[in-house]
């Protein structure tokens, strides 16, 4: 499909406009994207395979149901040393085959092994530890932040605060509109939040603060979206906050040049930002790991985050 082909195409384009802009970036990684074959799929796949009540949710039934093994895209481990090869790139987790702790049949088990999965392949084919979690349709709840901390991860994406945010198995109509109206004007909390506010936990919790939506052609709302971003960005800056934009990559499959030419109109004010003094560009175990430094002193400036969701 032509959508999937600009997806794997649009992904080195995103890490030059990374780079040109020094943004540090975390890429938040389904493992089964890092193998090269089938027969490399099933020798990490996860031992233990959850029981979903409805079997589309589950990874492992989708990828062995007959016409799904030679789907464009779904070994991708080129891209991934791409990324590795890029400067200030995290490879983060998105479970192995894109698990959802929040539908029946999910339980913390399988979610260890999905985890367990996903470092080892990360660590056996490209010496990386993964310390970055992103769950996952952002379905999550305190026993599998535990779990996931106890797999070794040390820092995870969580929701932000506002009701339309919460993480369920579906979302209702009203969710989505009001997320979709908060794109465009202020309905919920303010986005961008205190350092020390993500320590809380075993696990260090960063919440997202903004989703990149896709520029949607005729749109009259596509250049109000990134003035909110930059406005948000604004407020963070000038009150020592962070902000953690986020979005997928295939979020670009569709109209992919004029998504990379909004990505790089936003970063080139976030770089402006960057070295004006303003704002830090950090990954998020990057972001992680200063918290200690952050509390112990008063510093000026904001902490501006990214992550892309990579799956197959």
């Amino acid at each position: 499909m032509k959508y999937y082909q600009n997806t794997l195409n649009t992904i080195p384009r995103i890490l030059s406009t990374f780079a040109k802009n020094g943004i540090h970036a975390t890429w938040a990684t389904v493992g089964s994207l890092m193998a090269e074959s089938r027969e490399e799929w099933e020798e990490y796949c996860p031992g233990q395979i959850p029981e979903f009540k409805n079997k589309k949710y589950s990874g492992v039934h989708w990828y062995r149901s007959s016409g799904q093994q030679d789907r464009t895209g779904l070994f991708a481990p080129h891209l991934v040393s791409e990324i590795l090869d890029s400067p200030n790139q995290e490879l983060g987790s998105h479970t192995f085959t894109h698990y959802y702790t929040a539908v029946a049949g999910a339980d913390v088990d399988s979610f260890a092994h999905e985890l367990l999965s996903s470092k080892r392949i990360a660590k056996d084919k490209f010496g990386v530890d993964l310390k970055s979690l992103v769950f996952p349709r952002n379905q999550y709840s305190p026993r599998y932040l535990t779990t996931a901390y106890d797999a070794g991860f040390e820092v995870a994406r969580i929701n932000p605060v506002d009701w339309f945010w919460k993480a369920s198995a579906t979302d209702s109509f009203l969710k989505r509109i009001f997320r979709t109206g908060d794109t465009l004007i202020p309905i919920g909390h303010k986005t961008s939040f205190g350092p020390t506010q993500a320590r809380e936990g075993e696990i260090v919790e960063i919440p997202a603060s903004r989703l990149l939506r896709p520029y949607r052609e005729h749109s009259v709302f596509n250049e109000q979206r990134i003035a909110r971003i930059k406005t948000e960005i604004d407020h963070a800056c000038a009150h020592g906050e962070v902000y953690h934009l986020w979005w997928h990559p295939h979020n670009f499959g569709h109209l992919p040049e004029e998504n990379i030419k909004v990505l790089g109109n936003l970063l080139n004010f976030v770089r402006n930002k960057i070295e004006s003094g303003r704002l830090v560009s950090q990954t998020m175990y990057e972001f992680a790991n200063s918290l200690d430094k952050i509390s112990s002193q008063s510093r000026e400036g904001a902490y501006f985050g990214e992550t892309n969701n990579k799956r197959a």
